[in-house]
């Protein structure tokens, strides 16, 4: 505990909190904020032609003078991928083990800062002191090295944020979990506890990464022709097993995606990932060795594993052609609005004549903690108060009754969506109101200037199409000049609908000639009576509703 007495603490979720990534949660000790992580999120199905999405930080830039430090629990996109875009709203130092601030500089090379920014590594060791806390770190296992839990030190007691965590008795070096710290913080005291609830709705322990080492290296000798395995990029824990049982195989490895390419130089530079040199080839000199000597490792942009190995399946890829004496291995859990994309291209694999393998084969194993590593995180901890977080809602609920089976009560366990701000003030916690939180969507360059409308839009032209009319007046004969003309795309087939472009042209014609014999009339007024009666007229036509653009011109 912290000899300065805090007098208000507050916790609000600006995102991870019914979702999976998109991980960014505020920690306020009196006037102090802190940020825990800055993560992204893959796009889900309704979001086309989106890039990633990000949290929207307007809580953060309207309150940024009392911002103290970002901490970074581990080096995952979905904890540190819109770092860049936090850092170009606000100015702040950035906190996080070694491997996790090398690979968040990473970053800032595709997006450089506004202003210079100051990263400090810390350790398990490290303590940082502040005005109102001071803050410290333990280790957990992760599917990444040096992943660090983050622990606010108040005259209440800790508030601890586990990050993305498992237990794995078999793990060893920058995995294995500092369970001793842990269980030190319960008996000093845990005021509350955030904890990771990916997992919470599957029972028992998550399998051990030693299990998933023993059925690779069966595959890899098994497999006749080439391996592809498909990773999410920072997944060091499998890219390491995949060199390592090259090199029992006799085989050669080949990386594919340049984000992926990125991590792995950071993980050899920093001697994270453990490599032969002569086990590792260009994508390009593949051709010059038998199927049966080539491993593929791929992943797509911003790490993301599904779009390169699409591309491959389809035969788009530059590099690679699936065979069908292919062996896919899909290493990784879908997120939400990537089980379909999965779905389709697992098909697709299999169509093509090539084996794949998935999580059900014990070729992947999840990063995160199930049932039992939950309760025995919240046993080592015995928090006063429980935030389930990392988690869509079903799963923070899970993680609760979890709590209450391990002896918390209903009123001690808060829920919370993003921008509810959990409040702890003259002795008492409760839910008291909400900040401003939600998605920002990140489409190409552009940042946040995609928003519902545009993808109502998207979705509209996705589904019905758009149909273009086209009229030019001559303002002073008061007549048509030319048109109208109707443009159709992905509404009907226009040579198989000859009949219904031209009695839509009449009613457009019709329309004009209404209008247009009059001194003054409102463009927006004839475009709108346009819409609304080729809406009706195409509706009891085709049961369809195209976007329709009227353009008006005159000379």
């Amino acid at each position: 505990m912290t000899k300065t007495i805090n007098e208000n603490i507050r916790i609000i979720p600006l995102g991870g909190v019914g979702e999976i990534g998109k991980a960014m949660y505020v920690v306020e000790i009196d006037e102090e904020i802190f940020v825990v992580d800055s993560g992204l999120m893959f796009p889900e199905d309704e979001m086309l032609g989106i890039d990633i999405v990000i949290p929207d930080v307007t809580y953060l830039e309207e309150n940024k003078a009392r911002i103290k430090g970002i901490f970074l629990t581990h080096g995952h996109e979905d904890a540190i991928g819109s770092i860049s875009y936090l850092l170009n709203k606000i100015q702040a130092p950035v906190y996080g083990s070694r491997l996790t601030i090398a690979l968040a500089k990473e970053h800032l090379k595709e997006l450089p800062a506004a202003q210079p920014v100051k990263f400090f590594e810390v350790t398990n060791k490290s303590r940082m002191n502040f005005k109102s806390t001071h803050v410290t770190f333990f280790h957990t296992t992760h599917s990444i090295p040096d992943s660090l839990g983050i622990v606010f030190h108040t005259s209440e007691g800790a508030i601890v944020h586990t990050g993305e965590f498992k237990f794995d008795q078999s793990a060893k070096g920058s995995y294995r979990p500092d369970i001793a710290k842990m269980a030190g913080l319960g008996e000093e005291g845990v005021f509350i506890l955030m904890s990771d609830s990916t997992e919470a709705e599957r029972p028992g322990h998550t399998t051990s990464e030693s299990v998933i080492e023993e059925h690779l290296s069966e595959n890899f000798h098994s497999a006749k022709g080439r391996i592809i395995v498909s990773v999410y990029s920072s997944n060091f824990i499998r890219i390491q097993q995949v060199f390592d049982n090259a090199i029992e195989s006799r085989r050669k490895v080949a990386l594919v995606g340049k984000t992926l390419e990125s991590v792995f130089e950071v993980g050899k530079r920093l001697e994270y990932l453990e490599i032969n040199e002569e086990t590792l080839i260009p994508i390009k000199d593949i051709g010059n060795y038998a199927d049966d000597e080539v491993i593929i490792i791929v992943s797509g942009n911003q790490g993301e594993p599904l779009e390169a190995l699409d591309k491959m399946v389809r035969k788009h890829h530059k590099d690679v052609k699936l065979k069908d004496t292919d062996t896919v291995l899909i290493t990784f859990t879908p997120s939400p609005g990537m089980e379909v994309a999965m779905f389709k291209t697992m098909n697709h694999i299999a169509k093509a004549g090539a084996k794949v393998l998935t999580a059900s084969e014990k070729v992947h194993v999840s990063g995160h903690g199930s049932q039992e590593d939950l309760k025995m995180m919240l046993n080592l901890m015995k928090p006063k108060f429980f935030i389930p977080i990392q988690g869509e809602y079903r799963m923070l609920m899970a993680h609760s009754k979890l709590a209450q089976a391990t002896g918390l009560e209903k009123n001690q366990i808060f829920i919370a969506d993003k921008g509810d701000v959990v409040e702890y003030k003259s002795g008492k916690m409760r839910m008291s109101g909400r900040v401003q939180a939600g998605n920002i969507l990140i489409d190409g360059i552009g940042i946040g200037d995609v928003g519902n409308i545009v993808l109502r839009d998207r979705k509209l032209l996705s589904q019905d199409g758009i149909l273009i009319v086209v009229v030019t007046l001559n303002r002073a004969q008061k007549k048509i000049a030319s048109g109208p003309e109707i443009l159709s795309r992905g509404f009907v087939y226009v040579r198989e609908s000859e009949q219904l472009m031209d009695e839509s042209a009449q009613l457009v014609k019709k329309i004009v000639e209404k209008y247009v014999i009059k001194e003054t009339f409102e463009w927006t007024n004839i475009k709108q009576e346009i819409r609304d009666t080729l809406n009706s007229y195409l509706y009891k036509q085709t049961k369809r509703r195209p976007m329709i653009i009227p353009i008006i011109m005159e000379y």
